[in-house]
């Protein structure tokens, strides 16, 4: 009887650790299906309210599958007697836990922190990050579109305060992946 006792204890150990193990392993992509379009470093020129620019970011997997991280760099040569500009951000992309919809915070050096709601379309071919409406704030729109494997379109645009709907483009550019 110690024997099959200890087989007992032995196998419910072994399942506890299976199961242990599981629980740390990266959560399932299927979460995240159709993100990989933006995945890696990206490089691009556009053109915004500063002038044309540059720039590149990358948009990475991050905490164990957990959550996407952005990290931008943009620069905007000076034109018209402003001086030349570098912009640079962080956005963190998840899940809520608590229904299970897909949020983003992002941050930049100009003061912004952007409250986000995230669709990716039925096609996989757009994302678009929504700003949460503030009373008396500007809301944004961020939008990518695959135009190819390996380039993305990308559209940020601003509605004032008093039009919370009426976006207007404020930067647009292509990039590509590196």
């Amino acid at each position: 009887m110690n024997r099959h006792l200890r087989q007992v204890a032995l196998v419910t150990a072994l399942a506890l650790l299976c199961c242990r193990a599981a629980q740390s392993q990266p959560a399932g992509n299927a979460a995240w299906d159709g993100w990989q379009m933006l995945e890696g470093k990206w490089v691009g020129e556009g053109t915004s309210e500063l002038g044309r620019g540059s720039g590149y970011f990358s948009f990475e997997p991050d905490l164990l599958g957990k959550a996407w991280v952005r990290r931008n760099h943009s620069e905007y040569p000076g034109v018209n007697g402003q001086p030349a500009s570098v912009h640079e951000d962080l956005m963190i992309v998840y899940i809520e836990s608590a229904n299970g919809r897909t949020r983003a915070f992002y941050t930049d050096t100009e003061g912004h922190s952007i409250h986000y709601s995230v669709t990716l379309s039925a096609d996989r071919k757009t994302v678009t990050f929504l700003g949460d409406v503030q009373p008396g704030q500007a809301t944004y729109r961020l939008t990518y579109v695959s135009l190819a494997p390996g380039r993305l379109s990308v559209v940020l645009e601003m509605a004032p305060p008093d039009a919370p709907g009426r976006f207007k483009r404020i930067v647009e550019g292509t990039v590509r992946r590196t």
